[in-house]
Order: C-alpha cells, then structure tokens, then sequence
C-alpha cells in the first residue's frame, strides 16, 4: 500500500485523497449458470485491484496503471472506448454507467495497480471495475449500496466493454466475506454466505498459463446457446424463463428433441444447479468428500458437455486426483 501511495504522489505530486480495493473470485461450483438465472458458489480470493485516486476541479479522469505502465485520459463528458489501451475500457464503463444512472461525477486522478492475474478467470475485470466504482463513489459523495455497484459494474461490462457476463463477478467482488463461501442465487440475488470450516483442507488455485480473452472467446456463443436452448424447450415447456427453470426430470423428458450441442449445453447447466445445491448441502454438513466429488462431476461436465475445458487443465486435474 506504502508503494501505490508513493507512486500516486510521484505522478500527481501529493498523496491520494482515498483508496479502493476490490478482490478477484474463484467460483468452487457453479460454472456458466450465471447468465442462467442459476445458482453459484464463489468466494473472495486474497489478491485484488487497488485504486489510489484524488479529485479534480474538472472533468477530466487521468488513470496511471502501474501494471501496463501506461496513462489514459478521458473526459467524463464525452466517454468513449479506447481500443488501444483496452484495460481502461473498464473505468470508462463504469463511470459511463454511474452517469447515465444520474450520478454526478467528480473529475479523478488514480493510481491502479492489482496481483489478479489477468485472463486467468480469477475475475481482473470485476475488480477493477468495482474498485473504480468505489472511487468514483467516494470522490463525488455518492452513497451507493454495494449490492447496486455490483449491477452497475455489470451493466458496464455487458454494455460499454461489449462482454455478456453474468452476475456473480461483480457480486462477490462487492459484498464477499473472508472465511466465507457465497451461496448466490442470480436471479433473486438472494444470497447466504456460508462458512468455510475445512478443517485440515485448503483450496488450492492453480494456473495452467492457458490465457483467454473473454469478449473474443467462446463466451458469448455459449450464452447464446443456452437462450436457443431455452427457446426449443418453450415448446413443451412454456413457463420457463431460463434453464433455471428446468426440472433434470423435465429435461430427460425432452432433451432428445434438442439439437446435440444445444442438449449437451443445457444439460451441463441443468445439471450443475442441482450440484450447487448439494455442494452447499455438505459444506454445511462439514462432508468434503461429498464436496469434493461435486467439483470433479463439475469438471466432467464441463469437459464434455460444456466444451470449455483445455488439455492443460484436464492434465491438472487429472495429476491432481492422482
């Protein structure tokens, strides 16, 4: 922290008025039910995105990133994207989405810096995002519940960074708990943090060094896959409003008049609620056996049904499981 404060008063020649924080995420199960109004079991990871930030007698935002080692600026009465300095597209988001909800900002000096390594799903994009939302707050004395920054940081990242992720990201980022895992359903936002009693056991994050980019990735089909999905089973199915709303009983009924990788999608997500649910079942239980043979049914599915495995994780997990 000494260092950020230090190299925020080397660029803008005094000490920063406030200090940002926000933490990554691991999602332990519960994988791209999200963006299906399903169920999630993230929590809050020690490493995180910090912002060193003063304000401005005008409208202009100066962000010095200590990581790119680069300086953007922007004027917050005429926010556009920046293709070449694609990391400041999500401060830009955010204070884009803060304006348009009606608050007046304050213009903002920053420093970021964060150890989330970026493009290796531990969330880089929701913490800055949240980080940067919380600066914004507290520079132009705005009072905004966390649970409100977190759908903001959303509808940045959805709308201006052009990225259709769901809810958890930002969710956990904003109201995570140390010692706590997350039980979050996404579409009432209803959530119940649940305690982390591993006794002897630890979660243990390992990087294949596999780096995505997630606005040019897979993503966005597979969102629109489980909408088709969803579409098709309308058929016999007309209340449903997401795979959230998919009985297994009711999809094994139906599933065979599904396109194959339409099935296999569904069948992932479907699937993976009923395993959230079980999973919070035995933390609560203290069962991490029964945990922990979840997490490896999650990583099959995704594996074969959800096809957003790689050869080095399926490597890792494999020498992990002995």
């Amino acid at each position: 922290m000494r260092e950020l404060i230090d190299r925020f008063a080397d660029a803008f020649g005094s000490k920063p008025r406030i200090i940002s924080r926000a933490p990554g995420r691991v999602n332990l199960i519960g994988e791209h039910t999200d963006y299906n109004d399903g169920f999630v079991l993230p929590i809050a990871i020690d490493r995180s995105v910090k912002v060193a930030a003063s304000p401005r007698d005008d409208s202009k935002v100066v962000i010095k990133s200590l990581d790119f080692d680069e300086t953007v600026e922007f004027d917050l009465e005429a926010i556009e994207r920046d293709e070449e300095h694609p990391w400041s597209n999500y401060p830009r988001g955010v204070a884009h989405v803060l304006i348009e909800a009606g608050h007046r900002l304050v213009g903002m000096n920053a420093v970021v810096t964060g150890d989330v390594p970026i493009g290796a799903g531990l969330s880089s994009s929701a913490a800055i995002e949240l980080a940067f939302a919380m600066a914004f707050a507290a520079l132009s004395s705005i009072d905004i519940p966390r649970k409100e920054l977190a759908l903001l940081c959303q509808k940045a990242e959805n709308g201006f960074v052009g990225v259709s992720c769901g809810i958890m990201d930002q969710f956990i980022s904003a109201m995570g708990r140390k010692g706590c895992a997350m039980f979050l359903d996404c579409r009432s936002l209803e959530f119940e943090l649940v305690p982390l009693d591993l006794t002897d056991h630890v979660f243990v994050v390992c990087d294949t060094k596999v780096k995505r980019e997630l606005s040019g990735s897979e993503y966005n089909k597979r969102r629109a896959e489980c909408e088709k999905g969803v579409e098709l089973l309308k058929r016999h199915l007309p209340g449903i409003k997401a795979l959230r709303d998919v009985t297994p009983e009711d999809f094994d009924r139906y599933s065979n008049e599904l396109p194959e990788t339409i099935r296999k999608r569904c069948r992932h997500v479907i699937l993976e609620n009923e395993r959230v649910v079980r999973a919070v079942e035995a933390l609560k239980s203290g069962d991490l056996k029964e945990f922990g043979e979840l997490m490896n049914e999650s990583h099959e599915s995704l594996r074969v049904d959800y096809e957003v495995s790689c050869e080095e994780l399926d490597l890792m997990v494999g020498i992990a499981r002995g």
